[in-house]
């Protein structure tokens, strides 16, 4: 049986590295693939947790929270591949569709 403390302790650094690649990647897959990661951390802790506690919540969040971001890769997926046949980049700092 392996503790809950390394399911934390690698929950945390899966997200810590999900902030570092989001805040100083500047291609917008890689910085699509850190929120991922991010939710994917989250979700390590709240399985962790919740067989920790011998509770489902957890779990049921946990599906929950899978459901969104499927859906969100999905939307979002459409939205870079759009960006990237209207402007030719992935670079965030070249990409101002909102700018007049």
């Amino acid at each position: 049986m392996v503790p809950t403390n390394y399911y934390v302790i690698l929950s945390a650094i899966l997200f810590g590295l999900g902030v570092f690649a989001f805040i100083f990647k500047r291609n917008i897959i890689t910085i699509f693939m850190s929120i991922e990661l991010m939710l994917n951390a989250v979700n390590l802790a709240f399985v962790a947790f919740s067989q920790a506690l011998g509770k489902l919540d957890g779990q049921v969040f946990v599906l929950f929270v899978i459901v969104v971001a499927a859906s969100e890769a999905a939307v979002g997926l459409g939205i870079i591949i759009l960006i990237a046949r209207n402007r030719q980049t992935l670079n965030v700092e070249r990409v101002d569709l909102l700018k007049l």
